[in-house]
């Protein structure tokens, strides 16, 4: 089951900017990513995720970047992070340039650095039980509590409201010291957070346009937040596509079970068919044959989602 319908969460929204570029320049050619976690194996919804990314950089004539988010080391694996770049190789998904969050740790603490000169950092004792409805109250913002052992949040500056655009799901505003506070950017053990790692790596690696699901519609607005603070000027376009869905309506994932497509890969299944069964799933209303190619599911993309 695939969900169309893009459902703004919260009330949403920053900064007296409207954060939203636009590419004019025909000799600046865009750059996007995809960015699965090696926490475990692809599942259908990483393929349609891979898709929906591949056929919107086709449409935007924008290069791919392959990142793998291994930021979570007590989770990720070099065996999962190797098991990912065969399924993509597999289904026909090229890429241009990779990285791994996990080679990247200087980078992180080099704009950390920054930010704790600035004084946007503060530790915090807090546990989850402690925070209600995921908004954190500032608890610990002037305790001068020590970093080590310790979570460590982002200060949030005085203006906190952000207006930004959506190319899938329109126009968004969010304030962010209402919607979640002051947010983490490392945790306790001393790993970098994903809301920290994504927003410094789409910066560096020059990302100006981010397709993901729309689970991950929630975290932008802090994430241009972040980034306008760290230093960004230009802010990247986004568009958020819909989700592949299991039968009871929640989305595919790793954590519930979801099946990992290495398993038909090694089983010889052909990833034409696996690739005719994701797209008749999202696109219900399509006329998909029993087999079908990336680049001919890219356009098929292209056709039920101009």
């Amino acid at each position: 089951m695939y969900e169309k319908k893009c459902i703004k969460k919260r009330s949403i929204f920053v900064h007296e900017t409207k954060f939203h570029t636009t590419i004019t320049n025909n000799h600046l050619r865009m750059k996007t990513r995809f960015a699965p976690s090696p926490t475990g194996y692809l599942h259908r919804g990483h393929v349609w995720s891979a898709l929906c990314t591949a056929a919107v950089a086709k449409a935007k004539n924008a290069s791919m970047h392959l990142r793998l988010e291994d930021h979570d080391t007590l989770r990720c694996t070099p065996h999962f992070a190797d098991e990912i770049r065969r399924d993509l190789e597999w289904l026909g998904f090229a890429w241009s340039s990779e990285s791994v969050q996990s080679e990247r740790a200087e980078i992180y603490q080099h704009h950390f650095n920054e930010l704790l000169q600035r004084n946007f950092l503060f530790g915090c004792s807090c546990t989850r039980s402690q925070i209600r409805n995921g908004i954190y109250a500032g608890n610990c913002r002037n305790l001068h509590l020590p970093f080590e052992k310790n979570t460590v949040r982002f200060r949030l500056p005085e203006q906190t409201l952000i207006r930004w655009h959506d190319e899938r799901c329109g126009d968004f505003e969010e304030d962010v010291a209402t919607s979640c506070g002051d947010f983490v950017l490392r945790d306790r053990n001393g790993m970098w957070t994903y809301q920290f790692a994504v927003v410094v790596d789409d910066w560096e690696e020059n990302i100006d346009l981010i397709v993901r699901g729309e689970d991950l519609l929630s975290s932008t607005a802090r994430q241009l937040l972040l980034a306008s603070t760290l230093g960004r000027k230009k802010m990247p376009t986004f568009l958020h596509h819909g989700l592949l869905l299991e039968v009871d309506g929640n989305k595919l994932s790793k954590r519930d079970g979801a099946a990992g497509i290495c398993a038909e890969r090694k089983a010889g299944v052909s990833p034409k068919k696996l690739l005719a069964e994701v797209c008749r799933e999202a696109m219900p209303n399509a006329d998909i044959p029993q087999e079908i190619s990336w680049s001919e599911a890219i356009n098929l993309y292209q056709l039920y989602f101009p």
